[in-house]
């Protein structure tokens, strides 16, 4: 049956289904089948989720146009409770949502959207990659149940000018939670909803505010991960060392120092029109564009189809495999740490964060060696540990 999540706190698990609200449930005791999302406190891994086969993040841009008066209907209700809770200053971490209010209110609200997610699943196929992005899914919703540890009480010291205030009070107004869309871009990279706190773009400056609940932070960082990606395309074996003094050497035959390989091979990656006979003879875009690229839709090896003309198809299947590839490692390392006191924080572009906590020094460094070896080859990886977010260091 159809059914969707009361709220998504740990310690508040209600679900309503086939007509019914379950407060504070066991979901093992209910045919659970379909719903619109997992959330943190409710995960049926044996359920469908219509968000993934529409492959949109917010429930209001899928929503049919038979049901939308209904549907804003519900959702000026649901403002008005969350205004009023505002005005009373009721705190909802420290209260299940459901208890708040009406049961008639909670009935109309997952009813609608319900049906909602009947109709995404009527009209919507399972992607190829669906299997994929409902285990990215999980994980995302499992980093989300996780309470950042801020410390802003020096950062004051450091506002000097308006921009920096400025900043900073994005920070400090921010959730103490990392919440990410996962189709905000077409090729998967992942971005922050505007309720989260702002792990993506975090100024360096103010870096040192974030600090681990275990005792330290743990970054992998995968070694110019998109130019790996593009070498294994063209496949080519990976260097062991860094990739910008082997191109240095291997692909520039030793006339240029590293920086100047890096800034040659990235103005030449990222434009499709620039020409550079050493960096092709290694790298072999075109090949790769026409076994990838159909002339409509980049299909990467992860399954995931993007439309794209001639100038982006590269791009994108670049940018979406590297993108892919990290998820994939992240879920790797996520079920090596299942039953841990350390866990992942946070995923950053290139980089997975992990909450560390040193009574599990036995499980890092086959932590580090899960993450080295991809489904691409196996990448090097740069290892950084701090007291601080801006404090890392690397090994």
């Amino acid at each position: 049956m159809i059914f969707q999540a009361l709220d998504n706190k740990i310690d508040c698990v209600g679900i309503y289904a086939d007509g019914a609200i379950y407060k504070h449930a066991d979901p093992e005791t209910l045919n659970l089948e379909e719903s619109w999302d997992a959330t943190p406190n409710l995960m049926v891994r044996e359920a469908t989720y219509a968000k993934l086969l529409c492959q949109k993040d917010n429930i209001n841009d899928i929503c049919p146009e038979h049901l939308k008066e209904e549907w804003e209907g519900t959702c000026k209700k649901l403002k008005i409770f969350l205004k009023c809770f505002n005005a009373a200053q009721i705190n909802l971490n420290e209260n299940c949502f459901f208890d708040l209010v009406p049961d008639s209110f909670l009935m109309s609200f997952y009813e609608t959207k319900n049906k909602i997610t009947k109709y995404v699943l009527e009209n919507y196929e399972k992607p190829d990659n669906y299997d994929f992005m409902k285990e990215v899914n999980f994980l995302l919703h499992e980093i989300n149940s996780h309470t950042l540890n801020l410390d802003l009480h020096n950062a004051n010291k450091r506002l000097k000018t308006k921009i920096d205030i400025s900043q900073f009070n994005k920070i400090k107004n921010a959730s103490n939670k990392v919440c990410y869309n996962m189709f905000a871009a077409r090729t998967g990279r992942l971005a922050t909803r505007p309720s989260s706190f702002p792990i993506l773009n975090f100024n360096k400056k103010f870096r040192d505010v974030l600090k681990p609940n275990n005792g330290w932070f743990v970054e992998l960082d995968f070694n110019a991960n998109e130019l790996r990606v593009l070498l294994a395309l063209s496949g080519k074996k990976q260097p062991t060392n860094d990739i910008h003094e082997w191109n240095a050497k291997n692909v520039f035959r030793g006339l240029q120092t590293r920086s100047e390989a890096k800034e040659r091979i990235f103005a030449w990656l990222y434009n499709p029109a620039s020409k550079d006979y050493l960096a092709n003879r290694a790298y072999n875009r075109s090949s790769i564009k026409e076994k990838y690229w159909d002339g409509k839709i980049v299909t990467t090896p992860f399954d995931r189809k993007i439309e794209a003309d001639e100038f982006h198809a590269l791009n994108y299947l670049i940018q979406s495999t590297a993108s892919d590839l990290l998820l994939k490692q992240a879920i790797k390392v996520n079920k090596l740490l299942n039953g841990k006191k350390s866990f992942i924080a946070a995923v950053i572009h290139d980089s997975i964060l992990i909450d560390y906590d040193e009574g599990d020094q036995k499980v890092l460094k086959k932590i580090i060696e899960v993450f080295k070896k991809t489904d691409l080859g196996t990448f090097k990886a740069n290892i950084s540990v701090g007291k601080s977010f801006g404090a890392m260091r690397e090994l």
